[in-house]
């Protein structure tokens, strides 16, 4: 863990980062993912079943390999989100983000006072390697990556506001959520949904915030990164093992009820 962030130094650059999200919850697996070659892989705490110890098992598993971590807590408690940086984590991924007051309270959330919440234990902390990083507490607002999800109809009405939220280095539309929140529940590729995620991506990148998303389809992510999106996740762990399992089972056996 160096001082240094280059993911958050590459999305201020505008250098595209191709990720890969990680929800098998399993530090083996997440140190296979980070030999393959991604920019950041995303440890997954809202929709895996992750906790901090599984995290930091995570964290430590991919310390030593050049892809860069991004955790998504379950939500924006700060008293979570302080634990997750004690252990490590730089990169944070804070979802159902709606307002502007809700991004700034995740800002606050990261940061030491007097310009944040943040509760100060740096030397019992990973984060600062138990004390040895005697600058820590100096360095560690300015070293955190700040990314929020709007992924609601509310979330895109505020979305301006939300850009313009100081210390917010990036804003990642989660498709899924918000085509259950336009009526389009089960279907993020509904010609609404796309056209309203289209839309959000050129306001993020026009406000000169790094735009982000996940998808898995390859033109699809091809199509965001044209739109200008920084930070593109295009494949999930879970679901490329699920499919490639179901492939080669219906190869050799016959279909029967589950």
């Amino acid at each position: 863990m160096s001082a240094h962030n280059p993911f958050k130094a590459a999305l201020a650059q505008k250098q595209r980062q191709i990720g890969f999200w990680l929800s098998m919850a399993d530090g083996y697996l997440s140190e296979i993912s980070a030999t393959a070659g991604f920019d950041w892989l995303l440890i997954d705490g809202e929709h895996a079943p992750n906790d901090v110890r599984s995290i930091l098992a995570q964290l430590q598993a991919v310390a030593p390999y050049r892809a860069e971590a991004v955790v998504r807590p379950v939500n924006g408690d700060p008293a979570l989100i302080k634990r997750l940086l004690d252990i490590g984590a730089r990169n944070l991924l804070v979802p159902m983000i709606d307002t502007a007051d809700q991004a700034r309270a995740a800002v606050s959330a990261v940061r030491y006072p007097p310009h944040g919440t943040r509760g100060v234990g740096s030397a019992a902390a990973r984060a600062s390697r138990w004390g040895a990083r005697t600058d820590y507490v100096n360095i560690a607002d300015d070293e955190t990556c700040v990314l929020v999800q709007a992924e609601t109809a509310t979330a895109l009405k505020n979305l301006d506001a939300i850009c313009e939220v100081d210390g917010v280095d990036g804003v990642f539309i989660g498709p899924a959520d918000l085509a259950a929140s336009m009526g389009h529940r089960g279907k993020p590729g509904h010609p609404d949904v796309q056209q309203a995620i289209d839309a959000a991506m050129r306001t993020i990148v026009a406000s000169g915030k790094a735009a982000g998303t996940l998808t898995t389809d390859p033109a699809l992510a091809r199509h965001y990164l044209e739109l200008g999106c920084t930070f593109v996740a295009t494949g999930v762990d879970i679901v490329m093992f699920a499919n490639a399992a179901r492939k080669l089972a219906s190869e050799f056996v016959e279909p029967r009820a589950m």
